[in-house]
């Protein structure tokens, strides 16, 4: 269990009761390797189709278009990596500005071995600039890559319109869906996307287990290679793993529609109670977001500061940026949509979850109050 209130459900999320079960389960029941061709081999087999099916139906897609991975991470690296060696003729990669720290890791290092790479900006909403996705989707490029929603503000990417986008002009599309999955409706079928990547961990399912969803007919080179999941990616299955993000699935499939209404709710109430605080402002809220999502700055006060207050007063939040030994860094998302440095330094993250209720909203706008309003007023001068 969390201690105080965990509003950092986009950072992880608590593996729910039924997937540690079916996890536990698995360790006891299915702990053979699913490629041995004896009894408890072919058990393990039958728990991963099982899990497979379960899978594929909640993300709209084929079993056989579903590779299992360690997770988000991973499946990102197979889908650029394993795109850009197979294109013909192609070298370009084009990616949005506020894509994921890991994806723009990836980003400079093949920029740094001579792969040509361009970033898509947003606007001041966070909202994807179409006009300079057309000027950048050219004849050349191999991929573009686009989040399926913002980890920092949870703005919604135009998926449809960039897919067609890419398309036209015979390139891949990579949907980042991290966040995307299990906060609002998603399939991959209808996406528009070629390839997309998941991760357990952020729907109640277990750490170090993910998936890249790969559409029918596109061969890629392996980033791992072996026999497992149809030659796509070597290694033995975390069957344990893939059966806890089968339960996560499950679950995520049977509240969703309520999950959103009420989360959505609850959002609307915390803006609310934040927005009437002179100083705070709050970023994208006129764009399309994701239900649970709250990105907001006090002043220029700096997020290590906040976060420390408002975990000492029982409330768990994070900031988008990175934090250093030398303090916060600007938050790359907050400096694309236009920020200043200390703007970007300033951001916080509140998202929420499946256990939020209204109780901690009411606990935590009290908090704020207490401990993080004082210092947004102006302070006596000294006699």
């Amino acid at each position: 269990m969390t201690s105080g209130i965990y509003l950092d459900h986009n950072a992880t999320t608590q593996p729910a009761p039924q997937v540690v079960a079916e996890m536990f389960d698995a360790l006891q029941l299915a702990w053979a390797n699913p490629s041995s061709t004896h009894a408890p081999g072919q058990a393990a087999r039958r728990l991963l189709a099982d899990a497979r099916a379960r899978v594929a139906a909640f993300l709209g897609c084929q079993g056989a278009e579903l590779v299992f991975t360690s997770g988000a991470t991973e499946a990102n690296h197979m889908a650029v990596l394993g795109a850009l060696a197979a294109a013909q003729g192609r070298r370009r990669w084009v990616l949005s500005a506020v894509e994921h720290p890991g994806l723009l890791t990836l980003a400079q290092r093949l920029a740094d071995e001579g792969v040509p790479v361009d970033r898509i900006g947003v606007d001041a909403q966070g909202r994807l600039d179409l006009a300079q996705a057309r000027t950048l989707i050219t004849d050349d490029v191999a991929l573009v890559s686009l989040m399926g929603a913002n980890n920092e503000t949870g703005v919604l990417m135009p998926l449809r319109e960039v897919a067609e986008l890419a398309h036209a002009r015979g390139a891949l599309l990579h949907v980042d869906a991290t966040q995307l999955a299990g906060k609002a409706a998603l399939s991959f079928a209808t996406s528009g996307a070629d390839l997309m990547s998941v991760s357990a961990h952020k729907i109640a399912g277990p750490k170090g287990t993910g998936a890249l969803l790969v559409r029918k007919g596109l061969v890629l080179p392996p980033l791992l290679s072996g026999r497992q999941e149809r030659h796509r990616r070597g290694g033995t299955e975390n069957i344990p793993g893939i059966a806890g993000f089968a339960a996560a699935c499950d679950l995520a499939a049977a509240t969703l529609s309520d999950d959103i209404a009420r989360l959505l709710a609850l959002r609307e109430l915390l803006e609310a109670g934040l927005a009437a605080i002179e100083g705070v402002q709050i970023y994208g809220r006129d764009a399309a977001r994701l239900p649970n999502t709250t990105c907001l700055r006090f002043g220029e006060l700096d997020a290590e500061q906040v976060l420390s207050r408002l975990e000492r007063a029982g409330i768990v939040a994070s900031s988008g940026a990175a934090c250093s030994a030398g303090g916060t860094q600007p938050s790359h998302v907050l400096l694309a949509m236009g920020a200043s440095a200390a703007q970007a330094r300033a951001g916080i993250r509140f998202s929420l979850g499946r256990d939020s209720r209204a109780g901690d909203i009411a606990a935590t706008l009290a908090a704020v109050q207490r401990v993080i309003v004082p210092l947004l007023e102006p302070q006596p001068l000294a006699a």
